[in-house]
């Protein structure tokens, strides 16, 4: 067995589509927290790619995304949004990734009686979009940036897998 089936393993998508979508959501963001960690911090802020994707930068992007899209928060500059501090401690971002999800994880919690609800923002900070919508665009937004994070972290020090 895999290890993900199998009668003593715990039912996933047991809650409703709200509770499923978090689930997802959940799993890709702690794929990318894993290969974050235990990285010195001068090798989560090397850039593995011409454009200057760096571990770091993954975090404080997906961060800046979960605000935006969850939070409605508004952000005029996307590079300046994502730009790092070189001294910006790898753990200190995960902590703000984390802490950015929880607010996102209850503002989820308070769409999921109706995710067919548009959503909109008094400055138009994002566009209009149900609540469902907006989930999957997180999950699908999180899962390509954990795809990047596999790449360099591969490219950093070997580490493959979740």
């Amino acid at each position: 067995m895999d290890g993900l089936s199998g009668a003593s393993q715990p039912a996933f998508g047991v809650g409703g589509e709200a509770a499923t979508l978090v689930e997802f959501l959940g799993y890709k963001r702690e794929a990318i927290i894993r290969k974050a960690l235990d990285l010195p911090d001068d090798a989560a802020h090397r850039a593995g790619v011409p454009s200057g994707t760096s571990l770091t930068w993954l975090i404080k992007h997906l961060t800046a995304s979960e605000r935006l899209w969850f939070g409605g928060a508004t952000i005029d500059e996307w590079e300046a949004a994502s730009q790092l501090d070189a001294d910006e401690a790898m753990s200190d971002l995960v902590a703000g990734y984390q802490r950015a999800a929880q607010e996102s994880d209850a503002i989820i919690a308070a769409w999921a009686a109706d995710l067919d609800q548009v959503i909109e923002t008094p400055d138009n900070a994002r566009p209009r979009c149900t609540a469902r919508w907006i989930v999957q665009h997180m999950i699908t937004e999180t899962a390509r940036h954990a795809g990047h994070a596999d790449i360099l972290r591969e490219q950093i020090d070997g580490t493959v897998g979740r």
